[in-house]
């Protein structure tokens, strides 16, 4: 009979609650305090009937308590980031269009599917509760080391010397198993029982099989993202030095290895950047290319007959904005993409649970990563390598990765409010 009475006084509170996770959320909380009060009560003499009566008047109102906890509890949306996801994939578009493609149906319905893809995917992902990943370390990082190692010994397709699965219309590259490593490190670093010898091999293992596909940019993006996690962990720095030296001192080591191996035009690639004069007839050519296309930009973009751009959808996106719709426009872009990142850093301090921290300021190191190489490859920053501008570089993986990050983010500030251990 007991129980009968808590259980309407539960039921009462959670029917003026609409998210099925504050629901539960409320419940377990208020079960907890009325076990806590019961035993109170039962210290002081009451019997198990009385007790229990006891512990439920003391919470009061159930209609008014439960309406309370809705208010209070309610799953958020950060709708800055809808506002500038949906801005991005807007302006993801004007490309399409100054370039041309937008008159084939093909291309049209394509970025209309990758559009759709990603928004799908960030919504997707940010109805998931987070907190259900910091279990599946170990599941994550296994899909992305059985991805690259499909990648690397039965792929079907080999453009500009990156081993690649085409499977109709889609084409799966390396990229596409970086969500997978940012879900496991974040778990592992949340992880205090992990060991320095761990760390070092569980990094190493992926940069492995990326030298096998070659995907140099891909092991950038990688490094860049578990060191600032490492990094914003709550190891202590002794450890963090240990991490840091012990797995640098391997690169160092592999790198002298693998040297002899590495293809005379990826040395070549690395002397332009310093000096793209000298090989303006080989890998400076782009390089000069660029530059002089973002020279002709001006305020307000190119007018009459417009000059070919490499990769003008892809690597170089950003180099066609500006040149087809001027500096102006090109600036604000970057602004606007450069939000992202800062919305991302104002939401850090309002999440309280380590792991969610983690997978925020992962999700701001990948995506920053890639925003700044991007942008610093056109203005000559940045050696050239293959590296997406995110929401706007044409591509349905580099599309997934980013709302994969976003739609992460999204999940830790929707439940930002719900502090309790899962």
């Amino acid at each position: 009979m007991t129980n009968n009475r808590k259980q309407i006084f539960l039921n009462e509170v959670t029917n003026q609650i609409r998210s099925k996770e504050v629901k539960n959320y409320v419940a377990n909380e208020l079960n907890y305090h009325l076990k806590e009060a019961k035993r109170i009560w039962l210290e002081r003499g009451l019997s198990e009937s009385e007790a229990e009566e006891k512990a439920v008047e003391q919470m009061g109102n159930p209609t008014k308590l439960g309406m309370q906890m809705n208010k209070l509890h309610r799953p958020k949306v950060d709708w800055w980031l809808i506002l500038l996801l949906a801005i991005s994939t807007g302006l993801s578009f004007l490309p399409m269009f100054s370039l041309g493609y937008m008159k084939d149906t093909y291309f049209i319905i394509y970025k209309i599917l990758i559009a759709f893809l990603g928004g799908a995917a960030t919504v997707g992902v940010m109805l998931v509760d987070y907190r259900k990943w910091k279990r599946h370390g170990w599941l994550f990082y296994t899909i992305g080391m059985l991805l690259l190692f499909i990648l690397a010994f039965f792929s079907n397709t080999m453009i500009n010397g990156l081993r690649l699965i085409k499977l109709g219309p889609i084409t799966i590259e390396s990229l596409m198993a970086l969500p997978f490593f940012y879900l496991a490190w974040a778990s592992f670093f949340n992880n205090e029982k992990l060991r320095v010898w761990h760390s070092l091999l569980l990094f190493l293992s992926p940069i492995l099989l990326f030298l096998a596909l070659p995907s140099i940019s891909t092991i950038y993006l990688y490094s860049v993202m578990v060191f600032v996690m490492l990094w914003w962990s709550q190891f202590s720095k002794k450890v963090k030095w240990m991490i840091s030296v012990g797995t640098l001192g391997t690169i160092m080591l592999t790198a002298l290895l693998v040297w002899p191996f590495i293809k005379p035009y990826q040395i070549v690639r690395l002397l332009a950047f310093f000096n793209p004069e000298k090989y303006a007839d080989t890998e400076g050519y782009i390089i000069l290319r660029i530059q002089e296309l973002m020279s002709k930009a001006g305020w307000f973009g190119v007018t009459g007959t417009k000059e070919f751009i490499p990769e003008a959808r892809t690597n170089f996106v950003f180099v066609s904005f500006t040149y087809y719709y001027g500096w102006i426009f090109g600036v604000l872009l970057a602004v606007i993409l450069l939000l992202f990142a800062a919305r991302m850093m104002v939401i850090q301090p309002k999440i309280k649970e380590s792991y969610g921290q983690l997978l925020l300021i992962g999700g701001v190191a990948l995506y920053g990563i890639q925003l700044v190489s991007n942008i610093g490859m056109a203005l000559g920053l940045f050696p050239m390598t293959s590296m997406s501008l995110p929401f706007i570089s044409y591509g349905l993986m580099p599309t997934l990765l980013n709302a994969i990050l976003i739609g992460s983010v999204l999940s830790v500030y929707r439940r930002k409010d719900l502090l309790w251990n899962s």
